[in-house]
């Protein structure tokens, strides 16, 4: 009878176990509901923001007049557009940048303050090379579309062992952020700094879909939400608590298989910018019907979708946290 009793908890106990297994992992599969079924991504400002070339990581002013976003395969630099009767103009590079390798530009909800990644040297290192590793720095705005002159963040964020990416800013000041193989976990993880008033808090990590890699963070201005980049695919988080709710997939409109990165909402929550390595054209026809000349191939190279990164846009409908 012992033996019994002990047998029933025993597959009690494992019919438990495997549905909770069951059930963390398909939290892990829910598809938010945010994106319009009738809705389909398309190039922001083609080809003017997007282009043949690769771009990456939009950040707009409070009014939405203004998009700041980082290009250049290798020279990465940040550039903004500015919305002139009713069309993007020709990108400009920001005056802060174009020297070095600067990226993730982002915008703080109050326009005043740009934070954006480098591998400039601090002050008080040599001027003439770059750091082997890329932090984070913040310029104040001047007058116009000038900024002032960019300072290092010199707080825990910026660790001398790594290298961070992808930052973002909500209204509290508290600041999101990635970075790979940070105190002691593997792969690429994210993290929040809470701002105390003068300083920024000790960063702690972001653990939003267990232990698989999580990067690219952009908080919410009100902070109730986070969207990020997890594999090739994009997720959002609703705040609940001192946690998060289970990570939502945002569904086969945005992530098609291609590669996936640098959420980004419009200043009015209505519209969603992310990066996306899509392909289109030869790369892409099963089988290969006949083989291309060179002016086949210059267009194709030449096009959008070419496996270099654009910016895609898409209506986006983001609920109210529940509880």
């Amino acid at each position: 009878m012992h033996y019994l009793h002990w047998l029933v908890k025993a597959v009690v106990l494992g019919i438990i176990i495997t549905w909770c297994a069951v059930l963390s992992a398909f939290s892990q599969n829910i598809q938010a509901d945010i994106i319009d079924t009738a809705a389909n991504p398309h190039l922001f400002a083609d080809g003017v923001v997007s282009s043949p070339y690769t771009e990456w990581a939009t950040s707009f002013t409070p009014d939405g007049k203004t998009v700041y976003f980082s290009r250049g395969a290798v020279y990465w630099t940040i550039c903004s557009s500015k919305m002139i009767n009713g069309a993007w103009a020709r990108p400009t590079v920001v005056n802060i940048s174009g020297r070095w390798r600067d990226t993730d530009p982002f915008i703080t909800p109050d326009g005043k303050r740009m934070f954006f990644i480098s591998n400039r040297p601090p002050e008080g290192m040599p001027q003439n090379k770059p750091q082997p590793n890329f932090h984070v720095w913040y310029a104040e705005r001047l007058a116009g579309d000038e900024w002032g002159v960019p300072h290092y963040l010199d707080t825990a964020i910026n660790s001398k062992m790594a290298s961070n990416y992808g930052i973002s800013v909500n209204r509290a000041g508290d600041l999101y952020f990635c970075s790979r193989d940070r105190e002691g976990h593997a792969g690429m993880s994210s993290y929040c700094a809470k701002w105390l008033g003068d300083h920024f808090d000790k960063p702690k990590l972001l653990a939003l879909r267990d232990k698989e890699e999580v990067q690219d963070p952009f908080i919410a201005p009100d902070g109730r939400y986070i969207l990020f980049e997890s594999g090739p695919d994009l997720y959002i988080c609703y705040k609940n608590g001192d946690g998060w709710s289970p990570a939502e997939n945002l569904g086969p409109k945005v992530n098609n298989g291609d590669s996936n990165s640098s959420p980004c909402i419009s200043p009015d929550g209505k519209m969603l910018y992310y990066s996306s390595s899509r392909i289109r054209g030869f790369y892409k026809r099963d089988p290969i019907n006949h083989a291309l000349n060179y002016n086949e191939l210059e267009k194709e190279m030449n096009s959008d979708f070419n496996n270099q990164p654009n910016i895609l846009m898409v209506p986006v409908n983001i609920k109210k946290a529940s509880g």
